[in-house]
């Protein structure tokens, strides 16, 4: 009854309060089944935007901020997912950037607190962030909106502000440069990224995308080859031999289950039931248990409102992600 109970609740609020749910569940990790990355795609598709971390409004936690005028409607979200399409939006949190340690967020608190930061420079000096931590809040995108340098640009900057941070010596002692005299900060013209680098950069810098999903990039090629989405299957009857591709989130393989191996597929459209039978696991496992994405092909089947795809040939989707997502394997 109370786990009946959590779930009615967890699904009341997620309905009439999609927004605020997802901020919950990203201020909440690690924690659940789904990975951050999982939980973004599934509210973007319940009609939340989401958007990405911000030096200057993004705090260490993700918050939700009236939706932008200037930012369209990801899309109708499917009939009875939600109530309405949220008015708000969800600010990712400078916590979903890699790297960042307890003890740098509470400087980058402390010192906004007192006074905007000024310029790339600025911030290194005021807070001591390392080159890793720039580089990484770089390449999420963290400088673009409020000092209006591109990724590539605060990337460049990065490696030369090494020197801009302050030395803590052994003795107590602190050492800095004086402002304005660091060379090679001003980046020459650069290309600015695609929408794939923009992707790539994404998810290696915080391990989610705010904005699209890698199948998007190879959906024309799939779907000239026949191959179907997760929101395709809802549409065909039962029975059906089918295709479908998407990145691995999880494999699952319960001692209960005679050998049988679960997996979940995600692509742009939602989430796939992938059901390996013994035999067809041992006949695919090399490609089946370590590669991030896959396609497979085989039989739908509904079993009480259900829907389950049975294996029987699978085999690689080359996409490109980096090692940046990684599937919850065996839990």
């Amino acid at each position: 009854m109370s786990f009946a109970y959590l779930v009615y609740a967890s699904a009341w609020i997620k309905y009439h309060y999609p927004a605020e749910f997802t901020a919950a569940l990203l201020n909440a990790q690690p924690m659940g089944f789904y990975s951050p990355h999982t939980i973004v795609r599934d509210a973007r598709r319940h009609g939340v935007e989401i958007l990405g971390p911000d030096l200057d409004a993004s705090r260490r936690d993700a918050t939700l901020e009236p939706r932008p005028d200037h930012v369209e409607p990801v899309g109708r979200p499917l009939r009875g997912w939600c109530a309405e399409p949220s008015h708000l939006a969800v600010r990712l949190g400078l916590r979903s950037v890699r790297g960042l340690h307890d003890a740098l967020l509470d400087r980058v608190d402390d010192e906004r607190a007192l006074r905007r930061f000024g310029d790339l420079e600025d911030f290194v000096r005021r807070t001591g962030a390392t080159v890793d931590q720039v580089e990484a809040l770089a390449t999420a995108g963290v400088f673009e909106q409020c000092f209006g340098q591109s990724r590539r640009t605060a990337l460049w900057a990065a490696g030369a502000l090494g020197t801009a941070r302050p030395e803590v010596h052994r003795d107590g002692t602190v050492t800095e440069t004086l402002p304005g005299v660091v060379t090679g900060v001003d980046a020459p013209t650069l290309p600015g990224m695609s929408e794939p680098e923009t992707l790539a950069a994404d998810l290696w810098a915080m391990g989610l995308s705010p904005s699209r999903h890698p199948t998007e990039f190879v959906r024309d090629e799939l779907a000239r080859q026949g191959v179907v989405t997760a929101a395709d299957l809802r549409g065909l009857p039962d029975r059906s031999v089918v295709e479908v591709a998407g990145i691995v989130t999880h494999r699952q393989q319960p001692s209960t289950a005679k050998g049988t191996v679960f997996l979940n597929l995600e692509d742009e459209t939602g989430l796939m039931n992938v059901i390996c039978a013994k035999g067809t696991w041992k006949r695919f496992r090399t490609v089946a248990r370590g590669a991030p994405a896959l396609r497979v092909r085989g039989v739908l089947e509904r079993h009480q409102g259900v829907t389950n795809l049975v294996a029987g040939r699978i085999t690689r989707l080359p996409i490109s992600l980096s090692g940046a997502l990684s599937s919850r394997d065996f839990r």
